[in-house]
C-alpha cells in the first residue's frame, strides 16, 4: 500500500468497526495495527472465554496495583490482543447502556453524544430479530440474540426476582433498562460474533484496507504539534508509517494513554521523572479510570441437577460438548452471565443504578467450578464515581503500565455497593429459591451488617473488565479529546474507544465501544469530504 491516509492502533471493539466504515470508500487508504495475532481457537466458541482471560496468546494479561479497597490484593485485568481486541475474549454479553448515560455525556459538552444522537448509530451496528424497531437495528453487521430461557434455573431466578417486586424485562436495549431478562448476547449458530467476525473478514479483500497484526506500536511521530505517523515493532524489526490525514488511537483504556505517555504526551512531571521528551501537555492522559467493582455470591443449590456444575464436569461435561458440536447449543454456547437483572438499590431513582448477573455455576475462589452445586451472582453499581488512574512505569513500551483502580474511594459507591449485595440476598432466598433449598455461601449469612458486607466485599470483589475514561472527552482541564475525538492540542490525532468515556456506563462496555468506532468514522469522513 501506498501511504495510508489513516493509521488506526488497535483492531478491537472500536478499532475493527472504524476500520469497516473508513475503508468503504475506495478512495480512503486505511492502515490497522493489532499488536496480536489474527484469531485463537479458544476465541469462536462462547464459553472458551474462560480459557482466554489468563492466556497471553491473546490477551495482555494486566494485573492492578494492590490497594487497600481490593484488601491488598492485585486484580487480573484482562485486555483482548488479537483481531477484534476484546470483543474476542469477553463474556459476549451486548448491553447499549440507559439513555441517561449518553445524555450526561451531553451535559458535560459533549455536543452530538446525547441518546438521540448515538440512537441510530446503534441501530445501524446490530442485527437483531427482536425489540422494537424505534431502538432496534435488524441489518447492520453485529449479530445479537437471545439465548434461551427455557431453562428451569433461569425461570425460577426470574419468577424470584418477580417476588422480590423486579419485573421481566421486554427488552433492556430498548426504551427502558429497569428488570430481570435473559442477556442479550453477541453469540450467532453457536459462535462468537467479535468485531473481527462482524467487521473485518468480510472486507479483507479490499485493495485500500491493509491489517497487519503482531504489530506493537511503540510511539506516535510527532511534527511539532501534529501526529504524523507511528513506529511499530514486528518481530525483531522496526518500521514507521506515516499518514496523509490522521492517525486514530483504538487501542483501549490501558493502551490509549499509555501510547499517548510514551510519545511525550501527558502530564510534564511524570514523564520528565521518566525521561521522556514533554512533547505535549495534557494533564488528564490516564486519569479518570472507571469499572465495575464486583463481589461474587456464591449461593448453593440442594435441590439435584437444578444448577449447571454437574454438566462443567466428567460424563457431563462430555454431553455438552457433543451437544454444543451437535447444535450449537447448550452451556457451552452461552454467554457468561445468561441472565442479569437492572435494579434499583433504594426508592426514588429515576433510573436502575445496580447490576446483578448470574452464571449458572457455582465458582470456588480462582474460578474453579465447585463439584457442589450451586450458582454464583455479581452484584455491583453500575455508574461509580470513584476514578483511578493508568500511567507508565518506565519508557519501555514493553512494559506493562500501573493501574490502579481506586475502587470504593467514593461514599455513594461503597453504599450502593452494599445495597447491591443485599439485593441479592432478597432475589436469592425468595420462596421459589427457597425452594431449590438454597445456601448462602458467600458473602455468609453470618454478614449482615453493612460494614461485615463491606469488608467482605473488599476481600472478595474483583473488576468486572469494563475500563473506561483514561482518554475522556470532554470541556474541561482534564478532559484529553473534544467531542470530536480529537485531541486537544494536536492536528492528526484522535481516540476513538472506550477510553474516550467520560463516565461508566451502565452495563457492559463492548457495544459502546463499538458505537464510539461507528460515530468516530462519521465524525472522521465529515471532515475528508
Amino acid at each position: 500500500m501506498n501511504t495510508p491516509d489513516f493509521i488506526i492502533v488497535g483492531a478491537g471493539s472500536a478499532g475493527a468497526a472504524l476500520a469497516y466504515r473508513l475503508s468503504a470508500d475506495p478512495s480512503n487508504r486505511v492502515l490497522l495495527l493489532e499488536a496480536g495475532p489474527e484469531r485463537h481457537f479458544w476465541s469462536d466458541i462462547p464459553m472458551g472465554y474462560a480459557r482466554l482471560l489468563r492466556n497471553p496468546q491473546a490477551n495482555w494479561c494486566y494485573s492492578s496495583e494492590a490497594e487497600a479497597a481490593t484488601d491488598g490484593r492485585q486484580l487480573p485485568v484482562p485486555r483482548g490482543r488479537l483481531l477484534g481486541g476484546s470483543s474476542a475474549i469477553n463474556g459476549l454479553v451486548f448491553v447499549r447502556g440507559q439513555s441517561h448515560d449518553y445524555d450526561t455525556w451531553a451535559q458535560l459538552g459533549n455536543r452530538g453524544w446525547s441518546y438521540d444522537d448515538v440512537l441510530p448509530v446503534f441501530k445501524r451496528m446490530e442485527s437483531y430479530a427482536g425489540g422494537d424497531d424505534a431502538f432496534r437495528g435488524r441489518s447492520g453487521p453485529v449479530k445479537v440474540t437471545d439465548p434461551s430461557s427455557d431453562d428451569p434455573l433461569f425461570q425460577a431466578l426470574i419468577r424470584a426476582a418477580g417476588e422480590v417486586g423486579i419485573a421481566h424485562a421486554e427488552d433492556y436495549n430498548g426504551a427502558v433498562q429497569d428488570g430481570i431478562s435473559m442477556s442479550q448476547a453477541t453469540i450467532y449458530n453457536g459462535k462468537r460474533v467479535s468485531t473481527a467476525q462482524s467487521y473485518l473478514h468480510p472486507v479483507r479483500y479490499r485493495e485500500n484496507l491493509e491489517i497487519v497484526t503482531d504489530a506493537v506500536t511503540e510511539q506516535l511521530l510527532l511534527d511539532g504539534k501534529r501526529c504524523i505517523g507511528v513506529r511499530y515493532r514486528r518481530g525483531e524489526r522496526t518500521f514507521e508509517a506515516r499518514a496523509n490525514n490522521e492517525v486514530i488511537l483504538s487501542a483501549g483504556s490501558i493502551n490509549s494513554p499509555q501510547l499517548l505517555e510514551l510519545s511525550g504526551i501527558g502530564q510534564p512531571g511524570r514523564l520528565k521523572a521518566l525521561g521522556i521528551e514533554v512533547k505535549h501537555t495534557l494533564p488528564g492522559v490516564g486519569e479518570n479510570l472507571r469499572d465495575h467493582y464486583a463481589p461474587r455470591t456464591r449461593w448453593a443449590i440442594g435441590a439435584p441437577r437444578v444448577a449447571f456444575n454437574h454438566r462443567g464436569r466428567g460424563l457431563g461435561l462430555a454431553a455438552e460438548i457433543s451437544r454444543y458440536l451437535l447444535t450449537g447449543t447448550g452451556m457451552i454456547g452461552m454467554p457468561a452471565a445468561p441472565i442479569r437483572a437492572f435494579v434499583r438499590s433504594r426508592e426514588g431513582l429515576q433510573a436502575p443504578d445496580c447490576l446483578l448477573g448470574w452464571v449458572p455455576l457455582l465458582y470456588e475462589p480462582g474460578n474453579v467450578v465447585s463439584e457442589q452445586s450451586g450458582v454464583t451472582c455479581y452484584a455491583h453499581p453500575m455508574r461509580p464515581e470513584s476514578t483511578g488512574s493508568v500511567h507508565i512505569r518506565s519508557d519501555d513500551p514493553h512494559t506493562p503500565p500501573a493501574i490502579r483502580f481506586n475502587f470504593l474511594s467514593s461514599p455513594p459507591d461503597v453504599e450502593v455497593a452494599v445495597r447491591a449485595v443485599r439485593i441479592a440476598r432478597a432475589i436469592m432466598t425468595a420462596p421459589t429459591m427457597r425452594a431449590l433449598q438454597t445456601e448462602e455461601l458467600a458473602p455468609g449469612s453470618g454478614r449482615q451488617s453493612d460494614a461485615e458486607i463491606l469488608e467482605w466485599i473488599k476481600a472478595a470483589g474483583e473488576t468486572t473488565y469494563h475500563p473506561v475514561g483514561t482518554c475522556k472527552m470532554g470541556q474541561d482541564e482534564r478532559a484529553v479529546v473534544d467531542e470530536t475525538l480529537r485531541v486537544r492540542g494536536l492536528a492528526g490525532l484522535r481516540v476513538a474507544d472506550a477510553s474516550i468515556m467520560p463516565t461508566q456506563i451502565s452495563g457492559n462496555t463492548n457495544a459502546p465501544s463499538i458505537m464510539i468506532g461507528e460515530k468516530a468514522s462519521d465524525l472522521v469522513l465529515a471532515d475528508v469530504r
